[in-house]
């Protein structure tokens, strides 16, 4: 399929997709903004909430970039919950992205940026479509980044936008500290998560505006992504801001951690940040750098026990209080290939692997040694790495199938699971000399072209041709289906999962994961 835009060289970041982001200036140009009556409409002007923004239109489609959703979360706005824009005159300049929220640089090239201004936001909506004719699904992205790094500026929606027919948005949210710090002095922020839900509720409000239906908008993301639409779906706050969802490599029945141990982080980073015996500690943190701040934190997500998200999603989806919608739920094959690797090294012994086994599962070690011997796999490293993608973490395989069963249990709600299965596509990082399999994240590109590798295959391309038209019908009309595509049915137990692979490896066809990753030796075994 041609490039209907510009192509951005992203790199590979440590642990999730993202790429370096693009600062530009985004500047106020005093122009009419909808044209005079009489005149050829200008469709790269459209009239927001705020004002009027100027885009670019390129062949099938049309690009508005940085436009800001929230105001400046900076000085006494730090760490508190998104507030609205102040409306401007004339057009903004929406022909670039603004920049990605402050954070530190991974070793991979991703930058390190300090600046706190970065509630932004991207559209790309097919072209020949106006304020006039609204009706089109509206498509939420959500990046990942272990909610330290990335941008969605990084994301080319072109491909979901002109062959799915949809309008795509690709959001910023605050990032680390700024995003997920609590403290007893500040309150549990969950202010990435208020951020996401902002960018919702300007979605809700400007939809029409660039062709899209607000009464049918489906939020997805991918990792940190995928968690956070697991959050959003149980949060109260988030009730009608979407009516569908799909979640990519993060299981929706794994927990976050509770108010009382984030409560119990920020203190350690006030007392690093030299906060912790201050007058008025709020007051201190919302002074300190921002660099400071982001190489004291340890690492978070949202925690759960406050107004924002009262209940963990497994809990919501379990008892039915989570937010009625329809989801995509999946993983990939191979997702701890890139995790394990760079956790224990690429040249792990046939006794690390025995010992790291035993570390980790104690009396039970000998079971699963027997399950997982070493010497049937090419290494010990690839051997540890499958043991945690079958079971054991928010990415695994049986994770996501507890997830499945929860979501399935709702009523007149549908749950559709798959799992990315293609080993030849290009892993985010290549640590295991060309055996990296469908690791984590490896799914982006066939969605997002050139996120990161080299391009895809003839074959891949037409696998990823299936997983457009699968995730934009779904978008559309709440059931994934394609002319010419294998059905894919509703989950109601683990032989519904829809393996996406390429023809020359068994193509799209259903599989019971659940068996193939010995979810029922691991549920006798926890």
């Amino acid at each position: 399929m041609p490039a209907f835009r510009r192509r951005r060289t992203l790199l590979r970041p440590a642990l999730v997709a993202c790429s370096l982001a693009m600062s530009v200036a985004v500047a106020s140009l005093a122009s009419p903004a909808e044209g005079t009556p009489g005149r050829h409409r200008d469709d790269t002007v459209v009239r927001t909430s705020d004002g009027a923004v100027r885009g670019t239109a390129e062949r099938a489609l049309r690009t508005f970039e940085g436009i800001p959703f929230a105001a400046p979360p900076t000085g006494d706005r730090r760490f508190r919950a998104p507030q609205a824009v102040t409306p401007w005159r004339g057009v903004l300049d929406a022909t670039a992205p603004r920049q990605q929220c402050a954070q530190l640089t991974n070793g991979t090239g991703n930058a390190t940026t300090v600046d706190e201004d970065c509630l932004y936001l991207n559209v790309t909506t097919p072209a020949g479509r106006s304020a006039r004719r609204a009706g089109l699904p509206v498509m939420v992205w959500i990046h990942g980044g272990s909610f330290l790094t990335g941008t969605g500026g990084s994301y080319d929606a072109s491909k979901l936008a002109t062959q799915g027919d949809v309008v795509v948005v690709t959001i910023n949210y605050r990032l680390g500290p700024l995003g997920f710090l609590t403290h007893p002095d500040l309150g549990s922020s969950n202010a990435a998560l208020l951020d996401q839900q902002a960018a919702l509720r300007w979605v809700q409000r400007n939809a029409r505006a660039f062709g899209g239906n607000p009464r049918n908008v489906t939020v997805f993301g991918e990792s940190a992504g995928s968690a956070s639409v697991c959050a959003n779906v149980a949060s109260p706050g988030a009730r009608g801001l979407f009516r569908r969802a799909i979640a990519q490599s993060y299981s929706c029945a794994s927990d976050f951690a509770s108010v009382e141990t984030a409560e119990a982080t920020g203190e350690r980073v006030a007392e690093a940040v030299g906060c912790a015996q201050a007058a008025d500690v709020a007051a201190c943190l919302r002074e300190v750098d921002v660099e400071t701040l982001l190489r004291a934190w340890p690492g978070g997500a949202p925690a759960v026990g406050d107004r924002v998200l009262p209940r963990q999603p497994r809990e919501a989806l379990a008892d039915g209080t989570a937010n009625r919608v329809d989801l995509v739920h999946g993983n990939t094959l191979d997702e701890n290939r890139l995790f394990i690797p760079l956790q224990y090294g690429t040249a792990l012994t046939a006794a690390q692997y025995t010992g790291a086994i035993g570390a980790t599962f104690g009396p039970a070690a000998p079971g699963v040694l027997q399950r997982y011997p070493v010497t049937a796999y090419p290494s010990p490293i690839i051997a540890l790495s499958t043991v945690f993608s079958d079971y054991g973490s928010p990415l695994s395989t049986c994770t996501h199938v507890d997830a499945y069963d929860l979501a399935t249990d709702r009523r007149g709600a549908r749950v559709y699971a798959y799992q990315f299965q293609d080993r030849t596509a290009d892993p985010l990082i290549p640590l295991l000399a060309g055996q990296d399999g469908a690791s984590h994240a490896t799914e982006l590109p066939f969605l997002f072209p050139g996120l990161f590798g080299d391009g895809l295959t003839r074959e891949q391309d037409r696998l990823s041709d299936a997983m457009v038209a699968y995730w934009t019908s779904f978008a559309a009309t709440g059931r994934p289906h394609g002319r010419g595509l294998p059905r894919w049915p509703a989950y109601e137990g683990p032989g519904d999962v829809l393996a996406l692979n390429l023809e020359s490896a068994g193509g799209i066809a259903r599989e019971d994961v659940a068996a193939a990753s010995n979810c029922g030796f691991w549920a006798l075994l926890g």
